[in-house]
């Protein structure tokens, strides 16, 4: 089965509506600590990393090094390699190596997790399809929320912090209903985390490599405990 652009349009749908109350958020944070509209707009345009956005901002406001902020940044989205690395394995044999630069662009946390979760391997029209309404909904969000932070109410400024969480629900839920090793590995990752959050000692370890080393054990893990068949994995 060969994917067209308007199956990842489909599929980036709710990808898209949650990235714009998120981003929505990032702007009106962006924007209350001195950083003009425009530009909160730009770094979601050619960044398209929450986690590394917001902790971005506020290096920023403190007047941190460059070094920090490299450092931080680094760390933060190191997991976009490991992303890529196992979405390079699911793409269907036509993709060049150009396509796969492009690609990259876009290889969030959301669009990873909808892409290796099709049946059949994604090719560059699917992906730009996926990609292409994310990205102009957390840039449009970033944007939003900057220029309009004083005209919603403390409350509910908060409450739209949530709506990334229940985006990853929505995600993972179907996939692992339908397939017992996507739940037995979102468990996995999901007490591995929890083991940093709490425990002591692992409670010290900063956020990037929290999510690396859960994405790491849980994918080794669930690779041990339900191998896929090299011909299975070409269907």
């Amino acid at each position: 089965m060969t994917y067209k652009f308007s199956d990842g349009a489909k599929d980036s749908i709710p990808i898209a509506v949650g990235y714009f109350s998120v981003s929505f958020t990032f702007g009106i944070m962006a924007a209350g600590m001195g950083i003009d509209p425009l530009i909160c707009g730009i770094i979601s345009l050619t960044n398209l990393t929450s986690a590394g956005q917001f902790a971005g901002i506020t290096l920023i406001s403190a007047g941190a090094a460059y070094i920090e902020m490299f450092l931080t940044q680094f760390i933060i989205n190191l997991r976009y390699g490991l992303m890529s690395l196992s979405l390079s394995q699911h793409l269907s044999t036509d993709v060049k190596l150009w396509q796969r630069f492009v690609m990259a662009y876009g290889i969030t946390d959301e669009n990873f997790a909808v892409a290796v979760s099709k049946k059949y391997p994604v090719n560059f029209k699917y992906m730009v399809g996926l990609i292409l309404p994310s990205a102009i909904s957390w840039t449009l969000g970033s944007l939003a929320g900057a220029f309009f932070r004083n005209l919603l109410p403390a409350s509910v400024q908060s409450a739209l912090g949530i709506a990334l969480y229940g985006m990853f629900i929505a995600i993972i839920l179907p996939p692992a209903t339908e397939n017992k090793w996507v739940a037995v590995v979102s468990v996995i990752a999901a007490v591995c985390s929890l083991m940093f959050k709490f425990l002591p000692l692992l409670n010290r370890v900063s956020g990037g490599f929290v999510i690396i080393i859960c994405t790491i054990l849980a994918s080794t893990i669930g690779a041990l405990l339900f191998p896929v068949d090299e011909e299975e994995g070409k269907a």
